[in-house]
Order: structure tokens, then C-alpha cells, then sequence
């Protein structure tokens, strides 16, 4: 099949690559990666900011003679001087969604998130049918439930383009490490001993996770492409991990920490550009539904390989080897204190 995947040189995007061998493939991404690099040199790259007033016109003609579109492309956390998250993800969207639908494609596979729906009871695990309502102070939850809302719409207006979207919980690997430490790590902080016995963490009671390793959403992607599946798919990794397993595997001492005071604590931090977490990240984490894979198991035969434990302790291995991906989103520009001056974008709803 020729398929186009945007935000290709992601971090689902890079192991969506490596799932798609064999077949053509199309990268659309804003900074074009490494491409000796063995994730990217198996596929064709456009160059293209999804959110730019000229993106729907070159999208069209990406797409053209496409069997698939695979969307990808969204702002997570991006840094202060990245273009907004409403333009890259409400207008890049859009452009993707109606470039998709000129060109004639026939099948859309969309990345929603467990982040969309409407937090439920702490220890309920979901099926694709609770209410996308989203987290109402979280930028990030709000945007994938107004992305879900805008889908619906998409599917009442072209009913004969197939359209899935999958809703992962956490999606790691270790080529995101730098990633990631970008988003969680201050920069004025000295080397950690992550995956240590003795590091303290600072933890609330009650906090619970679901993480799926990015290889593992990349060969639900690749199922739900070989069936031309369509419709929503739950995807996570079991067994859930509780707040005294994430403080083992990252230091192996919990300090119990209510999460309002957390919060309270991250707020001037985050507002003086002394470390890069939003609160509102912190807020979802506790909020966030767990969500049932029984979809994705029966009707793409999906079974995740990795554990999630391994998962988190080989990311943690990989953010204190200070390893980095062969893509601008997988090996970010390190961050630069300014003081006075968050290092990335507000992620308050609103």
C-alpha cells in the first residue's frame, strides 16, 4: 500500500516506520529527520508544518493516489518558541482531514488518546464507548476530545471514507528518551540516578498508570491498516502500574506528596522557567481514565509485547545514558533557562 503517515519523525511515527517495512510510505513531518538513519531511510520524506496556510494545498497533493492517511501529527508539549498548539493541532487537523478527503482517500487512521475521555471512577477501565468529554483544566485532554468531536463531524460528512482512531494510554520508548527528559527534567538539575535504589520520588497516593510501548501502538496501527478496520481502539499495556511500582522502577523510594501540594509547587516553577512541567500534566495523570483493550485484542488480534515495567526501566536506562533519537522531536535542542520565562507553552484549557 502507499501509505502517508504525517508526524512520521515522532515518536510513534518513528515506530510506525519500522512496523510499515515493505511497504510505500510517505513521511510528513516539520523538520525532516536523519534519513541514513534505519527508522527513516525506508520511507519518502515531505517536508511540511501540517498547521501552515499553504499546508492543505501540499497535503492534497501528498495524498493523492494514497490507499491510507495515517495522522500522527499533534503538539504535546511544545516549547515556548514552537508554533501554538491550536494551530498545529485544531488547524493542522483540518487541513489534514479535508486534504485527505480531496485527494480521495479511502482510509484515515487518527491518533486520539485515553486523554479524551471523560475522567471516570479511579479504578474503572473504559471501553471506546465512554464519553469523550475530556479533563476541562488540561489543555492536552481538551484538545483530543474537541480532535474526537471534530472526527465525528468528518465521519457524518464523508461517510464512505473509513475512518479509525486509536486512543493509547502513555506511549514510550527509548529512542524518546530525550524527549521526554525534555518535557520532565530541569535543566538545572544534576544528573539523577534514575532506576536507582535510593533516589526519593515524590508521589501522591492513588496515582495509577497505563503505559504501552510505542512499538506496540505501531503494530495496532499496522493491524488496523491490513483489516482496513475502522472505528475506535482502546490500546494499553497490563498490568497497570500503581504509585508504589513507578517509584520503584524510578528510585526505589516513595515519598508520599498530596498532589495539590505538588501542584501548588509547580506552578511558580513551571512560570519561572525553572523546570519545564505544566501542572495541568499532573492534574491528568491523577484524572485520566484506564481504559479496556478488549477491542483491539478480538478485532485486530492485538496483544502488547512489552511489559510495561520493562518499558518504563528502559527508558529510564536511556535517559541516564543521555541517548537521542535521529529526529528533531526525538533529539529536541536542549533547553535554555530564561528566567521569568516558561521553556514551554501554557497547557491550561482555555
Amino acid at each position: 500500500m502507499k501509505i502517508v503517515v504525517t508526524g512520521a519523525s515522532g515518536n510513534i511515527g518513528t515506530a510506525l516506520l519500522r512496523a510499515l517495512n515493505g511497504h510505500d510510505v510517505i513521511g510528513v513531518a516539520r523538520h525532516r529527520p536523519d534519513t541514513t538513519a534505519a527508522a527513516y531511510s525506508s520511507a519518502r520524506w515531505v517536508q511540511q508544518d501540517v498547521g501552515a496556510n499553504d499546508a492543505w494545498e501540499t497535503l492534497t497533493e501528498v495524498f493523492d493516489g494514497a490507499d491510507a492517511v495515517v495522522h500522527l501529527a499533534w503538539a504535546i508539549h511544545p516549547r515556548a518558541d514552537d508554533p501554538a498548539m491550536r494551530r498545529t493541532n485544531v488547524a493542522g487537523s483540518a487541513n489534514v482531514l479535508r486534504a485527505a478527503a480531496d485527494a480521495g482517500v479511502e482510509h484515515i487512521v487518527c491518533a486520539s488518546s485515553v486523554a479524551a475521555y471523560t475522567p471516570a471512577a479511579r479504578w474503572r477501565e473504559v471501553d471506546e464507548d465512554w464519553p469523550c468529554g475530556g479533563l476541562a483544566e488540561s489543555a492536552y485532554s481538551a484538545g483530543k476530545a474537541a480532535f474526537e468531536t471534530q472526527l465525528d463531524d468528518f465521519c457524518r460528512r464523508y461517510p464512505d471514507i473509513g475512518v479509525a482512531r486509536i486512543r493509547p494510554c502513555g506511549v514510550v520508548q527509548p529512542d524518546a528518551a530525550a524527549e521526554f527528559s525534555g518535557w520532565l527534567l530541569s535543566p538545572l538539575a544534576p544528573p539523577l540516578p534514575l532506576g536507582g535504589d535510593w533516589l526519593p520520588v515524590p508521589l501522591w497516593p492513588g496515582l495509577r498508570m497505563q503505559v504501552v510501548h510505542s512499538d506496540d501502538v505501531a503494530q495496532a496501527i499496522r493491524a488496523i491498516l491490513d483489516r482496513r478496520a475502522t472505528g475506535a481502539f482502546n490500546l494499553a499495556g497490563e498490568p497497570v502500574l500503581k504509585s508504589r511500582d513507578l517509584a520503584k522502577l524510578a528510585g526505589g523510594l516513595r515519598i508520599p506528596v498530596p498532589l495539590k501540594l505538588l501542584t501548588t509547587l509547580a506552578w511558580p516553577s513551571w512560570r519561572l522557567g525553572l523546570q519545564p512541567l505544566h501542572p495541568s500534566w499532573l492534574r491528568l495523570a491523577d484524572r485520566a481514565s484506564l481504559v479496556d483493550t478488549r477491542r483491539a485484542r478480538e478485532e485486530l488480534g492485538w496483544r502488547p509485547r512489552h511489559d510495561p515495567a520493562a518499558t518504563i526501566t528502559d527508558l529510564l536506562a536511556a535517559i541516564r545514558a543521555g541517548r537521542h533519537g535521529d529526529s528533531r522531536p526525538l533529539d529536541p535542542p536542549r533547553d535554555r533557562i530564561r528566567f521569568g520565562r516558561p521553556s514551554h507553552q501554557d497547557q491550561s484549557a482555555g
